[in-house]
């Protein structure tokens, strides 16, 4: 079935299938961190650590409804992305709104946390792509690879590694 046949059997059926489509079309990564929860949440709302694991923000505040944004330069292309916090469960739970300036579409990231004994499950879900342009840049593929080195790479080093400086 083609891209353009499933939109379409998409809009004729119900929201049940919506779901599914949209979840079938989301990447989600999990991981397990040696770290606590509380270690692995400062990780994920504080700007100061976010700014050495994730992308450079000018201001992050884990508050329902703050808005920021980055902009990241990937192979001579500019990607100005805007985010809006829409949940928050300290410790559990943070969800934003994740678009690009210019481009048409809306996506949702949710990290969700848990306890295993002393180390923490983390579980990244990014739905919505399949609302970006089709687009090489916007691939599945490329979303899935980003994050798989952001979360499992960049995040695992940051709570993991050997700390220079504060924690």
């Amino acid at each position: 079935m083609s891209l353009e046949s499933s939109n379409q059997t998409r809009k004729r059926n119900n929201n049940i299938m919506t779901t599914k489509n949209t979840l079938a079309e989301a990447v989600v990564i999990e991981r397990t961190f040696n770290a606590p929860v509380a270690r692995v949440w400062k990780a994920l709302t504080d700007v100061e650590q976010m700014r050495v694991w994730y992308f450079d923000l000018k201001e992050f505040k884990p508050e329902v409804g703050f808005e920021f944004e980055f902009v990241v330069e990937h192979e001579g292309m500019t990607y100005h992305h805007l985010c809006k916090i829409t949940e928050v469960i300290p410790q559990k739970k943070i969800a934003y709104t994740w678009r690009y300036k210019g481009h048409p579409g809306d996506s949702l990231v949710m990290f969700e946390l848990a306890a295993v004994g002393d180390k923490t499950y983390l579980k990244l879900t990014h739905e919505g792509l399949d609302t970006f342009p089709k687009l090489p840049s916007f691939a599945r593929k490329n979303f899935e690879a980003g994050w798989t080195a952001i979360i499992g790479s960049e995040l695992k080093q940051f709570l993991e590694g050997k700390q220079k400086g504060k924690s």
